[in-house]
């Protein structure tokens, strides 16, 4: 079944000589998946050549060294800096070629922010002049065990270029140009954005030049042009050859502006040009800015810009960031952009396009924004996606079952879903057993709180009624049960056990568990619950199960900006994931919020662009956070303890909400097992690992069905 919901996004689209499918790109992105000498070997290849099966009309693989190692900004970056990496490119675009798609290469030199070669091989980083001092709190953010990485490491030498440097610089991309062409690749890009090195020549914040490269923005752009302009000496005119630039600096009093973007596209376009991609940089101190540039976290947060440029040039423009594909389909209509690059979209699911194309949009496995893919590379590792775990293992070989058999999935929140829907899909016979009255598990409560998980959610809902899956919703799986059901084998999936913590006053009447509160939202009743709450409490939570109206998340989300049966004066006792989604939750809805927690650090659980931009609105909107904090007692009308400075606190609290405590759960498992069963765990059960370790422990456990 094909689809015309899209008409735009999935129109067939022209860079130059190059003629595309479709407007969906690959946005180029900094995956490091390239071997560790620079080479491209069959991890990246791999991963791309997915998305060429997903239907993607162009692949822009990131971040190519042109003077690799110098200007290197990552482990595992791929390089293009000399002959020797022909290769292993050829080999990658022969692999994307198969499948239909186009495939670019990013040009690229990290200049001032390639932090990676200066501390592996003590290189120094090339800048057109001395930088401002750093300052910020991007490190404020990180928890102990992140700031263990960073010790020992020492400021980087800079290297002012002089005029033999920069035309070298010139030389080295025009030769990337060159090797991309050998290699196959059907066009390139030159990264002029980010604070990379032509970024930084580009910005008036970093380029304090006074000879022909600084001053009035025609001297800054020189740089890009020569560039540019030498690349496509090197290629000939029919080779693409586009330009990524910064439509603006967040942030930065005096950096790059629209204005500035707009006058630098006209003279890319001049300089011949085939397309423009509009980016966005930021001031990289500042946490929360990391999710508010390139990456942001509101949606269609650059298309206005983009747009902005698109307006003072001829040649397609390829805008991104967080852009749906139903506004990216409108914006290409109205004319305010040609492409739409997506990144975080195509590594939650690589097969976008095609479900599009099928009229499948409600298939697509949607990212939930939770900035697990690139906080893992600011860590110094491969990327990571919290919903596909299969990104990055492209190139493992599956594991196919031997057999199609039984199998009984026990817990129905996203772990057990995942394992099922998994299971389903490979052939075998699923039964998956809930005790609940609804599938979700916890996932319900964390929808609630953050709204992007809701779209998990209702996709593995949506996957589990769509496959042959008999499920049991209230329902105890105990041995009887699964020996009269004739299974096979076994998955547990039935998540963490939250234990109350031993802290003085905890067994007060105005004290609720993480689990008090998802009953209380979700509409359950629960025995802890009715001795805690009043009557008007309690016929609420059967009024609102008994029509269903806790079971629309957003319903309740609504709902609760006019009432919630909790005071205004709420105490949080625990700083990690649950703590601050709640914090945030019920700040939006007016209560006074303090989290306190004896962690030095607030945020574990939150993968770090995440945790870098709600801890900052937090502390923005006023609510109180206290970590490193001791001695915490809970009263009856209030919470005492010792901040992190030893100062004596007593903070008003209608009502304490303790986050924390919970733990892994493998009882079942063991009992099945001394019961004769075979059995593999998920999620949760075997520690607290949040979406991410319910996804990846769900795919595991399917493969280790599969493997016995």
């Amino acid at each position: 079944m094909s689809s015309n919901r899209y008409p735009h996004l999935l129109s067939a689209g022209r860079i130059g000589t190059m003629e595309l499918r479709n407007r969906i790109a690959v946005t180029a992105m900094g995956v490091s998946l390239s071997e560790d000498d620079g080479t491209v070997g069959e991890r990246l290849i791999a991963y791309h050549e997915e998305q060429a099966k997903g239907g993607v009309g162009l692949i822009i693989s990131g971040v190519a060294g042109v003077a690799w190692p110098t200007g290197c900004v990552a482990w595992q970056q791929t390089a293009i800096s000399d002959d020797k990496f022909i290769p292993g490119l050829k080999q990658l675009t022969e692999r994307v070629h198969a499948h239909g798609a186009k495939i670019a290469a990013q040009l690229h030199h990290g200049g001032l922010v390639a932090g990676y070669s200066a501390a592996r091989w003590g290189l120094p980083l090339w800048a057109p002049a001395i930088p401002p001092a750093a300052k910020g709190n991007f490190t404020d953010y990180f928890l102990m065990e992140e700031l263990a990485g960073l010790a020992g490491m020492k400021q980087p030498e800079i290297k002012v270029l002089e005029q033999a440097d920069i035309d070298l610089v010139v030389q080295q991309f025009a030769a990337g140009a060159r090797r991309a062409k050998e290699a196959g690749f059907d066009g390139v890009e030159v990264h002029s954005g980010h604070g990379y090195l032509l970024s930084s020549f580009v910005s008036p914040i970093t380029n304090t030049r006074t000879d022909q490269y600084g001053g009035p923005l025609e001297n800054r752009m020189r740089l890009t042009l020569d560039v540019l302009r030498a690349i496509r000496a090197e290629v000939g005119p029919d080779f693409p050859v586009w330009v990524k630039l910064d439509s603006r600096e967040v942030g930065k009093d005096g950096g790059i502006t629209v204005e500035d973007a707009k006058r630098s596209a006209k003279m890319i376009e001049e300089a011949g040009a085939d397309a423009i991609t509009m980016t966005t940089y930021h001031d990289t101190g500042d946490g929360k800015l990391h999710s508010e540039s390139h990456t942001p976290h509101i949606d269609a947060w650059n298309l206005p810009a983009t747009a902005e440029v698109k307006k003072a040039v001829s040649i397609p423009v390829l805008g991104s960031g967080r852009v749906e594909p139903e506004v990216g389909d409108s914006a290409i209509g109205k004319g305010e952009v040609d492409f739409i690059a997506m990144g975080r979209k195509l590594l939650a699911d690589p097969h976008l396009p095609n479900k599009l194309a099928a009229g499948r949009p409600d298939q697509v496995r949607p990212c939930i924004y939770c900035y697990t893919c690139i906080s893992a590379i600011y860590m110094g590792s491969h990327a990571r996606c919290a919903v596909n775990p299969e990104l990055s293992f492209e190139f493992e070989q599956r594991v196919e079952p031997k057999g199609k058999q039984h199998i009984a999935v026990i817990g129905g929140g996203p772990g057990g879903m995942e394992s099922a829907r998994r299971l389903a899909a490979q052939g075998h016979k699923v039964t998956l057993i809930e005790k609940g009255d609804r599938l979700g598990g916890t996932l319900r409560f964390a929808s609630l709180a953050y709204e992007p998980n809701e779209r998990l959610l209702n996709w593995l809902r949506a996957e589990v009624a769509e496959a042959d899956i008999d499920v049991r919703l209230s329902t105890e799986a105990t041995p009887d049960l699964l020996r009269q059901l004739g299974v096979d084998k076994v998955i547990v999936a039935t998540g963490a056990i939250r234990g109350m913590p031993d802290i003085p006053g905890n067994d007060l009447p105005n004290v609720f568990s993480g689990d008090d509160m998802r009953s209380m939202m979700l509409g359950e009743t629960t025995t802890e619950l009715k001795r805690k709450t009043g009557l008007l409490t309690r016929m609420a939570t059967k009024i609102g199960a008994a029509t269903g109206a806790t079971s629309n998340l957003a319903l309740v989300r609504k709902a609760t900006h006019s009432w919630m049966p909790l005071g205004q004066n709420i105490v949080i006792v625990g700083g990690e994931l649950v703590g601050i989604e709640l914090a945030e939750f019920l700040h939006e809805r007016g209560r006074t919020v303090t989290v306190v927690d004896e962690a030095p650090r607030f945020g574990k659980g939150l993968l770090l662009v995440r945790r870098m931009r709600i801890l900052a609105e937090l502390k923005e909107h006023g609510v109180s956070l206290q970590p490193g904090a001791s001695d915490i007692v809970i009263e009856k009308d209030a919470v005492r303890f010792t901040d992190a400075t030893g100062t004596a606190q007593s903070v008003p609290a209608d009502h304490v909400i303790v986050a924390k405590g919970a733990e892994g759960n493998l009882a079942l498992a063991e009992r099945l097992r001394a019961e004769g069963f075979t059995v593999e765990t998920a999620g949760d059960a075997n520690g607290v690992g949040y979406i991410e370790g319910a996804m990846r422990g769900a795919a595991e456990a399917v493969n280790a069905v599969n493997a016995i």
